[in-house]
């Protein structure tokens, strides 16, 4: 009984991790129009994953991580930091 379930744990955590990045990337991401529209449902921007804000103030660093939302609103990265329409 005891093999059997090293062996569904293993099967589990080696299917696990598979099984969500595909339906992750599976999750259609939305272009917006403007930092406007992007602002209201992402309030501090959004940005790459590891991303730094460029600024000569006190940089945003609560922005939303997501590379595929990003790429899909890059066009709104003005100063190509790598955040679109980050505000405070």
């Amino acid at each position: 009984m005891r093999t059997f379930t090293m062996i569904i744990a293993g099967v589990s955590l080696a299917l696990g991790p598979v099984a969500m990045a595909t339906s992750a990337d599976a999750a259609p991401t939305k272009t917006y129009k403007n930092c406007t529209q992007l602002n209201k449902v992402y309030p501090h921007g959004v940005g790459k994953p590891g991303a730094k804000d460029k600024t000569s103030g006190k940089p945003v660093t609560n922005f939303k991580r997501s590379a595929a939302i990003y790429k899909q609103n890059k066009k709104s990265d003005r100063d190509k930091d790598g955040i679109a329409c980050e505000k405070r």
